[in-house]
């Protein structure tokens, strides 16, 4: 590939990487603003409640919706011409797995139910089945246009979703609690949590429609499209993978919720105290979710590399997406570890940060951990290791849930078991991410740079020490101070060159959406 050309692949692909990062900020501030409402809407019991829910229904969904999109956008970046009949081809598999995904699910429900002694989440996880069938028709359909690489509409379904989710989650919420209470009873469950479910359920009818009516449903014919067999045997492991991975994600606050329960004196104190983890995990998980923009450009773009221009082109996106991961990675720990209790107040109130400030100045550097943990094994996946990298999530999985079945029950109820919880994951989640890098280090030859590494490594370092001092400050003065954390966290990687003109050029390049060409001879 000539350097003219390897120019312009990058600003295509900066622009799509603005896109979806301009969306996943809009994600990121829609799911404050129902973080922030939710709990008034419906009450932090039944918030607690919902989190509950969403900590087993979350795994099922992000597992197909993570499979199908790059099975999907693999088959057709690689179909060429055949392009639309692979995509019918792999979105009939989908269909039959949505069904057979959601029969699983249906069953896991009462058990679920009964490890957390939680009867009050049995209905709320029945209707929760719906979003996961229509995830799983809907999700190969973003892969569709993630393989021809068509990022703005991607990242406008990005953003449909984000609203729709939030609008009814809310909406949907508030009707149940003022007039379906007797409906709730019923079921045995409380207004709140069920109306919230419904909500999640509509939302995800209505981006399924509008993205349909995009892609369409392909092309008939069977020239170039891929097997059943091979297909399946191609995405199996990703799916095993991403089981391990969203169970990663959740086991922390399902083991919590368990022991929560044994321990409180009432169901509404142990999901009030749910709902106070969560709100910590809320701002922890800020760094996952942007760096999942950063997988989402850099997996196709390694895929291609791979078969196309050999060993060094791979460590080099390597190498410059990891960079970019984690200095942006860095950014979103920097202000929560700095500001922990602040921007729980800012979003829950003062009786939500006081309980919680400490659990999230350690939740936060777990999650950090996490991050890259988790764009490590999404490299391990682009270049063909995805049985290593589900067997490093499933270590990790492991580490995370003996740490807190051992730590647990020793910790009094309320806050300790919230800080016990904390700890375990961080340290097990820091043993999995270093184990996680030597690998991708061994196959792709590159991860962040040591010197990067340093540098932010140092900026979190300060961060965490700050948190320790600042106090709790009134919501006005958070914002600015979040901003000023954030410049500072800025000024101090230019000051130390991470950050240089050529960083700057290339933003320029993307903004603008054209190289400098060289003319022609």
């Amino acid at each position: 590939m000539s350097d003219d050309a390897r120019q312009d692949e990058a600003v295509r692909a900066g622009r799509g990487g603005l896109a979806i990062m301009a969306a996943k900020a809009y994600f990121i501030v829609t799911g404050l603003l129902q973080q922030f409402v939710l709990p008034r809407v419906i009450g932090l019991a039944d918030y607690g409640a919902l989190s509950r829910v969403l900590a087993v229904s979350n795994v099922f969904n992000n597992v197909i919706v993570a499979s199908s999109t790059q099975g999907v956008s693999r088959t057709v970046a690689s179909a060429g011409e055949a392009s639309l009949r692979a995509f019918r081809a792999t979105l009939r598999i989908h269909g039959v797995l949505a069904l057979a995904f959601g029969v699983v699910f249906a069953l896991v429900v009462p058990l679920a139910s009964s490890i957390q002694h939680a009867p009050e989440i049995l209905a709320p996880l029945a209707v929760m089945t719906g979003v996961l069938v229509i995830y799983g028709v809907y999700a190969p359909l973003v892969g569709y246009l993630n393989g021809r690489r068509q990022f703005v509409k991607q990242a406008t379904l990005d953003v449909v979703a984000a609203t729709l989710r939030t609008t009814f989650l809310l909406a949907m919420g508030w009707f149940f609690v003022r007039g379906a209470g007797s409906l709730a009873a019923n079921a045995g469950t409380s207004p709140g949590v069920l109306g919230a479910t419904v909500g999640a359920v509509v939302a995800a009818g209505g981006v399924f429609l509008l993205a349909i009516g995009w892609t369409g449903t392909g092309a008939p014919g069977a020239d170039g499209t891929p097997k059943v067999g091979a297909y399946l045997a191609a995405i199996a492991p990703i799916m095993v993978g991403q089981l391990f991975t969203n169970a990663l994600m959740q086991a922390d606050i399902f083991v919590l919720g368990r022991y929560l329960s044994l321990a409180a004196p009432s169901q509404v104190a142990a999901n009030e105290w749910v709902g106070v983890y969560r709100a910590c995990q809320l701002f922890a998980f800020l760094p996952y979710q942007l760096l999942f923009t950063v997988t989402q450009i850099l997996f196709p773009m390694l895929a291609k590399a791979r078969a196309e221009d050999g060993d060094a082109r791979v460590a080099e996106l390597v190498r410059r997406g990891c960079r970019l991961g984690a200095i942006l990675c860095g950014l979103l720990v920097c202000v929560v570890l700095a500001l922990p209790g602040s921007l729980v107040k800012f979003t829950y109130g003062v009786d939500v940060a006081a309980r919680g400030a400490a659990t999230l100045r350690w939740l936060a550097v777990g999650q950090a951990a996490f991050a890259m943990l988790g764009l490590a094994t999404t490299i391990l996946v682009s270049l063909g290791k995805e049985r290593q990298a589900m067997a490093i999530t499933a270590v990790a999985l492991a580490c995370v849930v003996t740490a807190n079945l051992v730590g647990l029950p020793r910790a009094a109820f309320g806050e300790a078991q919230l800080l016990a919880t904390a700890q375990a994951t961080t340290v097990a989640l820091g043993v999995a991410m270093a184990v996680a890098i030597l690998r991708v280090r061994s196959v792709a030859g590159a991860f962040v740079p040591l010197a990067t590494a340093l540098r932010v490594g140092a900026c979190l370092l300060g961060a965490f020490v700050l948190g320790g001092v600042v106090p709790i400050l009134p919501k006005l003065v958070t914002p600015l101070a979040a901003v000023a954390i954030v410049a500072a966290y800025f000024v101090a990687l230019v000051l130390t060159r991470e950050i240089g003109r050529e960083d700057l050029s290339l933003v320029l390049l993307v903004v603008r959406g054209r190289g400098k060409k060289k003319p022609a001879s």
